[in-house]
């Protein structure tokens, strides 16, 4: 699975160090989110974030986000 950071806002914020085109794997966009939750805005996340979230939970990180 490959991902354009800039469909999704929050992880476009957490690729902030990337080129604007950036695209990820899915394993590394589950891993930016874990690692760097505490900059997520989650008041912003729109439906269609939340549903990347709970495909890369279900698909790569065991049903589960390791957010802390």
């Amino acid at each position: 699975m490959t991902i354009n950071v800039n469909d999704y806002p929050q992880l476009r914020q957490l690729c902030w160090n990337r080129p604007g085109h950036a695209v990820v794997d899915g394993e590394t966009a589950l891993a930016l989110y874990e690692r760097n939750w505490r900059f997520v805005d989650r008041d912003a996340i729109t439906p269609r974030e939340q549903e990347l979230l709970d495909h890369l939970a279900a698909e790569y990180g065991n049903g589960r986000l390791m957010i802390g």
